[in-house]
């Protein structure tokens, strides 16, 4: 998953032209945040600019506070043309902001690089915790678009949930990979997040890079890779998908 709004379950037919357009129009606020990001970390990180101001150190404060600008905006427009906000984009955008606002203010970089970790669980709790309790979010937030059987929403809610997860590790294993090493241990509120320097995991060396701009660089491969997976949904949601034609024919039998 992104950093910006909640993906469909799947693409479809959906409900005529409006609905195309406001696919179009997710794409967009998703896509403009993220390049927004990348363009402005890759030009200020080879620049010398305002007394050291911005430099390769503070690119990425930088391109963390274009990211949420253009969130924002995107939000105030959804507003103002009182077009739909689900609650999982709210609360996405809350972590997003919250976390890079963090990051920014106290100069720390850690805060920026586990913010898609938290974003991505906080969105898979989101999934999960109401289906322990029968609820299904991901039907509430796409039902007025697709009219599928409750198994059919719980099998996509399922998949987009493990989705989450997965992606949270993925950033987990980009930033240590690929960031630099902590001068002194990494707690977050009470809970060790990494020992200083590099560190051995799993086989696997973790802290030993300065490679910061792979990990976000990869903020776009991520959409590629959340495009990919609605993609691969696709059909299965039109098989299961019922028209107003299919509810009007009588039981069999």
């Amino acid at each position: 998953m992104n950093e910006t709004t909640t993906p469909p379950p799947g693409t479809g037919n959906g409900n005529g032209i409006g609905t195309a357009a406001g696919k179009a129009n997710q794409l967009w606020g998703d896509f403009i945040p993220v390049i927004g990001f990348i363009v402005t970390y890759n030009v200020f990180r080879r620049v010398e600019l305002l007394d050291g101001l911005i430099n390769k150190d503070t690119a990425i404060f930088w391109a963390t506070g274009v990211l949420m600008v253009l969130m924002a905006g995107f939000l105030v427009r959804q507003l103002v043309m009182r077009e739909p906000v689900s609650q999982m984009m709210v609360f996405s955008s809350a972590i997003v902001g919250g976390f890079g606002l963090i990051g920014i203010l106290l100069q720390e970089k850690a805060f920026i690089y586990v913010k898609p970790t938290i974003q991505q669980l906080f969105m898979a709790a989101m999934i999960f915790v109401p289906m322990a309790f029968g609820k299904n979010l991901w039907k509430s937030l796409f039902s007025k678009v697709f009219d599928l059987p409750d198994f059919a929403w719980r099998t996509l809610a399922i998949r987009w949930g493990l989705f989450f997860i997965a992606m949270a590790a993925w950033n987990e294993y980009l930033w240590r990979m690929y960031a630099p090493g902590f001068e002194a241990p990494l707690v977050m509120a009470g809970i060790p997040v990494a020992p200083a320097g590099s560190y051995e995991f799993l086989g696997l060396t973790f802290g030993a890079r300065d490679a910061e701009d792979v990990w976000a660089n990869w903020k776009f491969g991520n959409m590629v890779i959340v495009l990919i997976f609605g993609a691969l949904n696709t059909p299965y949601t039109l098989k299961h998908l019922r028209t107003p034609e299919d509810e009007a024919q009588p039981a069999a039998g």
